[in-house]
């Protein structure tokens, strides 16, 4: 079971409400859940604190991050 402001660890990867991408190990927060737990709204962050995506993500598509290692850092896109 999820709680709202709760840390999530993806568990598959999965495309964000505005089409990114996002991976397993990424870790976000939720923000909504819909009735039943039917589904989360986590919205990914940066390291630097920049809003990365908001996902819809099902519960068998996560796992509490409580216990999980550090945040996972994705590679940055090669400079132009």
């Amino acid at each position: 079971m999820f709680n709202e402001h709760e840390q999530i660890v993806l568990t598959a990867a999965l495309t964000g409400d505005e089409g990114e991408e996002l991976k397993p190990g990424d870790v976000g927060t939720v923000i909504h859940i819909h009735p039943g737990q039917a589904a989360l709204v986590v919205e990914f962050i940066s390291l630097d604190g920049s809003a990365v995506a908001i996902a819809t993500v099902l519960p068998s598509q996560a796992r509490p991050a409580a216990g999980a290692g550090p945040a996972h850092a994705a590679t940055p896109p090669a400079a132009l």
